[in-house]
């Protein structure tokens, strides 16, 4: 899917790591929550109250979820599962636009 239609967005922006990662809160019809952001250069960890499923949508990344020793890459239109009270590792050479799905 390229758009969501039938939306909320929050209007205050949601800025991590000095700038580095910047999101959008999306309140969709049925009740769901998803982040709509860009992550640029950087190596960064996350930490998850929920599960999350990152979906590529633009650019490119290295991810190491928490207890693991290998990196796997990940691009546009490819998703990775984090569990909820997890960390993952995030690096990124480009500009990684990503939809985050909560729950």
């Amino acid at each position: 899917m390229s758009q969501f239609t039938s939306v909320n967005v929050l209007k205050r922006a949601n800025v991590y790591f000095d700038g580095k990662c910047v999101s959008h809160t999306l309140e969709l019809a049925d009740g769901s929550r998803k982040t709509l952001g860009v992550i640029l250069p950087s190596s960064l960890t996350f930490n998850t109250a929920a599960p999350e499923v990152m979906e590529g949508v633009g650019g490119s990344c290295r991810v190491r979820l928490q207890g693991e020793s290998e990196w796997t890459v990940y691009g546009e239109g490819e998703s990775f599962a984090v569990p909820g009270d997890w960390s993952f590792e995030i690096a990124c050479d480009e500009p990684y636009h990503y939809v985050c799905h909560f729950g």
